[in-house]
């Protein structure tokens, strides 16, 4: 089976690397467009073997990349477009239809509560995700979270299914030696108490809450993993706050790299090593991966809200706790932990809960195959036809 994925760019975040793993997992012959930005992660999609074509789009009004779009879904003869993000599934979608491709789903990743993918909810917004939406074939939240939105939204139910976001759990598995060289590369005392955090350095993750409560414990040090708009008032608060040289922003992490061990600097596996508590302040989330990421890790985690567990049973991440994500309420959490740490009880790994292998990326990619097989037959199509992939470069 012929898929073409149709994505608004491959810059470092959540979702793009969601795809690029993905893609190594499906039994398909895969092909990505990226409507602008072929960054980091386009350059690991190439490496793993899959063609990734820049759209080149100059503008959300540059009508002229819809039949560019369409000439490329009619030459692949696709099976079946598969669109990632807003952008791509407004212009995705209307040219696979153009081209003659019946069968298409969309994943929605980034649909929060008062926000898609970072940008306010509007009507305009919404009218022309819903009028797009209708010309798909189906469409797969990454979490009950986000399909009861959808259907609050008039997306009907028997359109929506629920693939929640995965990943490689084996990868996370605490490593100490890992801890130690992280820890001397990023200039963090191998006996600190580390906090941290992972995604986009924006307003609504709410970090400034991270680094004032991390300011308020001294000798605590905060580790932010991520990039993002918000990066200089940060790096400003906590100098603001006298805490300037305990918190440490490291900057987007491609993961994984596209060659490991040679492309520089520690994976996220290796960045989480280096922390003793993850901590997700954000309180509007689709999903929350970094939390399940943390989680795999074996850390103590602290959230604000996170889709992907309270989907499940609550006993599915004992190691997880919520949190009101006030400041004063976070000093008092971490302190805790804090406290155990320096008593010489040290670095404190969890077993792997249950949660986080329940979202192993083996398990979205079937689910997905199923989504895929479903849409086919609903347009009369025959059932998925599977690709081989080789398991190494030599087969």
């Amino acid at each position: 089976m012929k898929v073409l994925h149709v994505i608004t760019g491959l810059g470092i975040g959540g979702a793009e690397q969601q795809l690029r793993l993905l893609l190594g997992q499906l039994p398909t012959d895969s092909a990505v467009v990226t409507l602008t930005n072929p960054g980091a992660v386009a350059r690991g999609i190439t490496a793993d073997g899959f063609p990734v074509t820049d759209l080149g789009i100059r503008g959300n009004r540059d009508l002229g990349a819809l039949p560019r779009l369409t000439r490329l879904i009619r030459d692949g003869r696709y099976d079946l477009v598969h669109t990632h993000l807003y952008r791509a599934c407004v212009y995705g979608r209307l040219a696979a239809r153009l081209a003659g491709v019946r069968t298409v789903v969309a994943t929605e990743h980034s649909l929060g509560a008062h926000q898609i993918e970072g940008r306010p909810l509007t009507a305009g917004a919404r009218a022309l995700y819903l009028g797009s939406e209708r010309l798909g074939t189906a469409t797969v939240a990454v979490s009950t979270t986000v399909a009861n939105r959808l259907r609050r939204w008039g997306v009907h139910r028997d359109r929506i299914h629920v693939v929640p976001n995965g990943i490689d759990v084996p990868r996370f598995a605490y490593d100490e030696t890992a801890r130690q060289k992280t820890r001397a590369e990023l200039g963090l005392p191998a006996d600190a108490f580390v906090v941290g955090g992972v995604g986009r350095l924006s307003a609504g993750k709410r970090f400034d809450t991270l680094v004032r409560a991390v300011a308020a414990l001294p000798g605590a040090r905060l580790l932010l993993v991520g990039e993002g708009p918000e990066r200089d008032r940060l790096g400003s608060l906590a100098r603001a706050l006298g805490a300037a040289d305990r918190v440490l922003t490291y900057g987007a992490c491609e993961d994984p790299p596209p060659i490991p061990g040679i492309d520089g600097g520690p994976d996220l596996p290796s960045l989480l090593a280096a922390m003793d508590v993850f901590v997700s302040p954000s309180e509007d989330e689709a999903f929350g991966l970094a939390v399940v990421e943390g989680l795999a890790s074996g850390l103590p985690v602290l959230y604000a809200t996170c889709p992907a567990l309270t989907d499940l049973p609550a006993d599915a991440a004992p190691g997880a706790r919520r949190i009101s994500g006030r400041v004063a309420g976070l000093v008092a959490e971490l302190g805790a932990f804090q406290r155990r740490f320096v008593v010489g009880e040290g670095p404190h790994r969890l077993p792997v809960p249950p949660a986080a292998r329940q979202y192993d990326i083996s398990r979205s990619a079937e689910q997905l195959m199923s989504v895929y097989d479903h849409a086919l037959r609903r347009n009369g199509g025959a059932p998925a036809r599977t690709v081989r992939r080789p398991t190494s470069p030599e087969e």
